[in-house]
């Protein structure tokens, strides 16, 4: 499985006594599907899979699945301890999903070799194809990414942590060592911030939380560094990108509280986030709301 173009990672829609508003997600789903995403990636970091227990997950991933209906491959998130790891790919499996997208085990720190065993298990314990996310606590060493991506369904690389030496290393490596179609992503958060960057080491691939309130704009950035136009790049990186990272970056969980505000404020009622994370301030809403109307305005420049 090859994935291509811009990657949707749906928010995870709650009714007002916090329940998942499953009809919310489908008309979510479906309104970004419609946009043309290469893939749709549920319950993951944008979709507050920290925050979903098993049995609401697979509810999740079933309605993203079927309001997806074929038309690009669905990915579901999994991770945390190794037992619970394998019951999110599981209930993924159950749902319907394409993949999973592999997060980092929860919060104690691992050993490159340990996290190359996690892998090892639960990709073991399923056969769909999986995407590996290196971030926070799961850093790989070339040698441990090699071994994963020898794995005969992990398909893929994900990072997160943001060290270009390390991950030209970890490209090389894979590309040297294991024969067999893989990709590479840039999973840093607002990803379109460093994407020039990651071409530059032939990662082409990337997540688009902003897809989820502003297709137009995500659409209009994936099109201009694709296309080497580093004039339409700039613009969008200087114009509407730089104030969104500079806002997100003022209160921790502003990653996935603002994007969630800005479908809201989009005209999609998909409710606040869950505990411990926060719900933007008014002040912040208005600041996300000139960022997003500059960002409208360029794109029709």
């Amino acid at each position: 499985m090859q994935l291509d173009g811009v990657l949707f990672f749906p928010v995870t829609p709650f009714t007002p006594d916090g329940e998942v508003a499953e009809d919310v997600l489908a008309e979510h789903v479906k309104h970004g599907v419609a946009a043309g995403p290469g893939g749709v990636f549920v319950a993951c970091g944008t979709g507050e899979f920290h925050a979903l227990e098993p049995e609401e997950f697979e509810r999740t991933v079933r309605v993203a699945v079927e309001a997806t209906a074929g038309r690009v491959p669905v990915f579901a998130g999994a991770g945390g301890s190794l037992p619970m790891a394998r019951k999110f790919a599981a209930a993924a499996k159950n749902a319907g999903a394409d993949g999973i997208l592999l997060l980092p085990p929860y919060l104690v720190g691992c050993p490159a070799p340990g996290v190359a065993r996690y892998v090892t298990e639960v990709a073991a314990s399923t056969d769909l194809p999986v995407i590996v996310y290196q971030r926070n606590n799961a850093v790989f060493t070339p040698e441990a990414a090699v071994e994963v991506a020898k794995l005969p369904n992990v398909i893929g690389f994900k990072d997160g942590i943001g060290d270009l030496d390390l991950m030209q290393r970890i490209v090389l490596s894979v590309r040297e060592n294991v024969d067999k179609p893989f990709q590479f992503f840039n999973g840093l958060p607002t990803a379109e911030m460093t994407q020039p960057a990651y071409r530059g080491i032939g990662v082409e691939l990337y997540s688009s939380a902003v897809f989820c309130f502003a297709p137009e704009i995500s659409l209009a950035f994936y099109n201009a560094v694709t296309a080497g136009d580093t004039d339409k790049v700039n613009a969008l990186l200087h114009g509407f990108y730089k104030p969104l990272v500079e806002l997100r970056d003022k209160v921790p969980g502003y990653a996935v509280s603002l994007v969630k505000a800005a479908v809201v404020r989009g005209g999609l009622d998909v409710g606040g986030v869950r505990p411990p994370l926060l719900d933007p301030t008014e002040e912040h809403l208005a600041e996300l709301d000139r960022i997003i109307e500059a960002g409208r305005k360029l794109i029709a420049e």
